[in-house]
């Protein structure tokens, strides 16, 4: 069966990532993952900013960074720290964050 007809025989989206990517574990699938939550988290902060009626040159401000990295960050350009993603979402943004590790 090829590739193709794997995807279309596919019963869940796990079963389709493991098709496309790999199971986990694996270099290509880990990689997915990683984008996967750096886009979870941008789309996140972009979200909340636009419900706070902030632009990213006040919310950097606010939490005393610059608006090209919040910029980077809502394109999910660069890593962030977990230190400085509290900051963003709890000071800048009033949100509170939960880490949860599986």
């Amino acid at each position: 069966m090829n590739k193709n007809e794997k995807i279309r025989n596919t019963k869940n989206f796990e079963a389709l990532l493991d098709t496309e990517y790999g199971t986990i574990g694996n270099d290509k699938r880990d990689e997915f993952e990683k984008k996967a939550q750096y886009f979870v988290i941008s789309e996140m902060l972009k979200e909340l900013r636009r419900e706070a009626k902030m632009t990213q040159e006040q919310l950097a401000t606010k939490v005393g960074t610059k608006k090209s990295y919040i910029s980077r960050l809502e394109n999910g350009k660069c890593d962030i720290q977990l230190s400085t993603l509290y900051r963003i979402f709890e000071f800048g943004l009033g949100k509170k964050i939960n880490l949860i590790i599986g």
